[in-house]
């Protein structure tokens, strides 16, 4: 059916001028399709990022070609109707056989618009237990490389969907850790002792906010004591060893016991236990 609406509307009257007229448009779409491009490159393309720019640059290019196979068409009073009907079927057909490669075009360009995260950032997909930095958002695809150096390819459709943890957004992080100190030392005192050795030794931690100390558990062995300390983003990975040795040293320093746990075992002898 498709090739007989080619035969009766889309070839009926076309001469080798015609074409020839319409290769010559198309052409110069090309060159007008490149030029645009490359002010848009000049002028526009520093201040966006990567992935945009590529996804920006294939739509500025094509679509002026487009254009101008439409408009060169027309001029000659070629009837394309039977080709955008066939296109129009093929589509169908072909939509019902690929709705996840449509699903994930239409969630990359909403991943391009709205920008949850940008390339560059380091995020975190909890839903798929991926984390790590976002190198690449394509048509279909997005690229993250994790920790250990291994990059991992996210569907778009799955990407824009799942919720989305940014360690980029913000210029502030918070980091915790909690530290156990004996039943008999003074709470007070223990906080008191952690928070000097912080303000005087840890130079990433911020004055505001000001670090936090919470009781947070009276556990089996000891009481343990949060410790929650703000600082600029980019020190995330030094902050917390160096937070741990300053407070292990601040309260062996003062005396005060951190304690662990213990086990005494006791032999039977006979039917003493």
């Amino acid at each position: 059916m498709v090739l007989e609406i080619f035969d009766t509307q889309l070839m009926e009257g076309i001469t080798i001028w015609n074409v020839f007229f319409v290769g010559i448009i198309v052409f110069a779409g090309v060159i007008v399709g490149r030029i645009v491009r490359m002010v848009f490159n000049r002028r526009f393309a520093p201040n966006m990022p990567v992935h945009t720019v590529k996804t920006m640059n294939k739509i500025l290019y094509y679509g002026i070609i487009i254009i101008f196979l439409i408009a060169a068409t027309a001029s000659q009073g070629i009837d394309i109707g039977g080709l955008v009907v066939g296109a129009g079927f093929m589509g169908i057909v072909i939509g019902f056989a690929a709705q996840s490669v449509v699903s994930n075009l239409i969630s990359g360009i909403f991943l391009l618009i709205e920008k949850p995260v940008r390339q560059g950032e380091t995020v975190e997909l909890p839903d798929s237990n991926v984390t790590g930095k976002l190198i690449d958002i394509s048509a279909f695809s997005s690229k993250i490389q994790q920790f250990d150096g291994t990059v991992i390819r996210i569907p778009n459709e799955r990407m824009f969907t799942s919720n989305i943890r940014s360690f980029d957004m913000s210029e502030v992080r918070r980091s915790e850790v909690t530290v156990g100190i004996g039943y008999a030392e003074d709470i007070d005192k223990a906080i008191k002792t952690i928070k000097d050795s912080i303000m005087h030794n840890l130079v990433y931690s911020l004055m505001e906010p000001e670090p936090e100390f919470l009781v947070s558990e009276l556990g089996d062995n000891s009481v343990n004591i949060q410790v929650r300390v703000w600082h600029p983003r980019d020190n995330l990975m030094e902050v917390k060893p160096m937070l741990l040795k300053i407070i292990k040293n601040a309260l062996d320093d003062a005396g005060i016991e951190i304690p662990f746990p213990q086990r005494v075992v006791w032999e039977g002898k006979g039917s003493e236990k």
